[in-house]
């Protein structure tokens, strides 16, 4: 299993926002790509950064601070926030991206999922953010009438390579992942499935590295990693000996 430390960009800036809220935002660090190179040298093997800016305006908005990021570090960087059309996919692999999560345009355009998985196999994921079970798009800001299940189960003979399920009321709020929902989707789907929001504590580490959480491909954490809640040694420890 891999555990992503999260890097949100606002602004320029790395924060952490309370359910998805751009009004509850946190400045962690001023300089993302200096955050990145601190997560790498603590051990983390992969980054997930999302452009939250982007994630609303449905384009790309913090292009120069991922660039920075690509610049620093030599392990994957997933990204996902504004990714809507194919030009953006390519462009966005071009400069070095690994992955990128498809969110609100999963929902509109799922055809736009499958082009993509197609052309670039193994580099396109699905981000699937949930509020009580029903997706949400345009960076939280609308929920749709669609399941994190269903939606995923579209997109099962895809080639995706991932979905990346994030409970948006646990999320920055430190209470803890929505395990049971997550594993639900998991079961529903043979894509490999990442946990996100509410990551909060070694904990939290300890139940994904139990046996039935073995069917996960892997954990983001943010706020916790941020505040020190997670040290990140005793946490990719753990995780190893699962």
């Amino acid at each position: 299993m891999i555990l992503y430390p999260a890097i949100d960009l606002k602004e320029g800036r790395c924060v952490r926002l309370l359910q998805g809220d751009m009004q509850k935002a946190t400045i962690f660090n001023d300089d993302p790509a200096a955050q990145a190179a601190a997560f790498e040298t603590q051990g983390f093997s992969a980054l997930h950064v999302v452009d939250l800016d982007g994630a609303f305006a449905g384009k790309p908005m913090n292009a120069a601070a991922v660039d920075a990021i690509l610049a620093r570090v030599k392990m994957p960087v997933q990204l996902g926030g504004g990714i809507r059309d194919e030009v953006t996919i390519e462009a966005w692999l071009g400069k070095g991206i690994a992955r990128v999560i498809i969110g609100t345009a999963a929902v509109r355009d799922p055809d736009l999922v499958r082009r993509a998985a197609r052309r670039f196999p193994g580099q396109i994921a699905v981000g699937i953010d949930a509020r009580d079970g029903f997706v949400a798009v345009e960076g939280w800001a609308e929920t749709s009438q669609l399941s994190a299940v269903e939606l995923g189960k579209k997109f099962e003979d895809a080639g995706v390579a991932a979905i990346i399920y994030t409970d948006i009321a646990r999320d920055g709020a430190l209470a803890g992942l929505n395990i049971e929902g997550t594993l639900a989707l998991a079961k529903a789907v043979r894509i490999p499935v990442i946990a996100s929001g509410g990551l909060a504590s070694l904990a939290d580490i300890e139940r994904l590295a139990a046996p039935d959480c073995a069917i996960l491909a892997g954990a983001i954490s943010g706020r916790a990693l941020y505040d020190g809640r997670i040290d990140p040694a005793a946490a990719l420890a753990l995780l190893r000996a699962a």
